[in-house]
């Protein structure tokens, strides 16, 4: 079995984060690890407050994952702070990782800003030289690229310009009142469209978490980045189709929606 770590905060909902990102991989047939950066007292309807990991707490779940089941792919999601993103930087370089996914978590979908000005200067030059693939959304996409992005020919020359800058491919996700949730992969000075249709499903927490994820692991199982992504994509409208209804805010997705065995159904019963 293929094995994908997880580097990510805690979400107490479980619908997003660790939790999302551990579901993710599972169901995509993935042995999932994680080393947890933050802890959330959260919900549907919001965060309450956040406890980050210390340094030296990561660094020591880093060492030990990778000393002993070492991982496939790795996927990072939130980073708090400028101190855990650097402790991230140097455990990969000195554990040799391979095909690392980066979630960009820097602005929420509202358009609030998640992470200090200094954390994201030492994320943009300590970490996302790092990556195989970088998954921001629009409004990353715009601080990751230095242009505003208002249409499909923006997307792509953003796409150009965070793909050349970090030395990797980079995927930047529709949405946003831009299309029709169709995402645009630029990769090895070639542009590729993810044609996605738009889900009339308000319970979208943890869509990114859970895009991100799958596509880690589909490179831990030795798919190249476009059938990852196909299938990332693929995975994530299923979830999003089966219609949980969870929570009196923005709920979760039934990560689990492909699961059939007979422990489900006695859960039915």
């Amino acid at each position: 079995m293929k094995i994908g770590l997880t580097i990510a905060g805690s979400d107490s909902s479980g619908g997003a984060g660790i939790q999302a990102d551990i579901k993710t991989m599972t169901l995509n047939g993935v042995y999932a690890e994680s080393a947890i950066t933050a802890l959330t007292a959260q919900n549907t309807t919001g965060v309450l407050s956040v406890l980050d990991s210390s340094p030296q707490f990561l660094k020591d779940q880093l060492d030990m994952i990778f000393d002993d089941i070492y991982p496939d792919s790795v996927k990072i999601g939130m980073v708090s702070n400028s101190d855990l993103i650097l402790v991230i930087a140097e455990k990969l370089k000195e554990k040799k990782a391979k095909n690392i996914v980066i979630d960009p978590v820097m602005v929420a979908t509202s358009g609030a800003k998640l992470l200090k000005d200094e954390a994201i200067k030492v994320l943009k030059n300590e970490l996302l030289p790092l990556a195989d693939l970088i998954t921001p959304n629009i409004p990353e996409g715009e601080i990751l690229s230095g242009i505003k992005i208002n249409d499909e020919k923006d997307m792509q020359k953003a796409g150009k310009i965070i793909s050349e800058k970090y030395n990797c491919a980079c995927l930047l996700k529709g949405g946003h009142k831009i299309n029709d949730a169709n995402d645009y992969l630029y990769e090895n000075k070639k542009g590729v469209w993810f044609k996605g249709k738009r889900i009339k499903n308000k319970n979208t927490h943890g869509t990114g978490c859970t895009l991100s994820s799958a596509i880690a692991a589909n490179l831990a199982k030795g798919y190249d980045m476009e059938d990852s992504i196909k299938m990332a994509k693929e995975f994530l409208s299923n979830a999003l189709l089966d219609m949980l209804d969870l929570g009196k805010g923005s709920g979760p997705m039934n990560h689990a929606f492909d699961i059939k065995d007979s422990y489900k159904k006695l859960c039915e019963k």
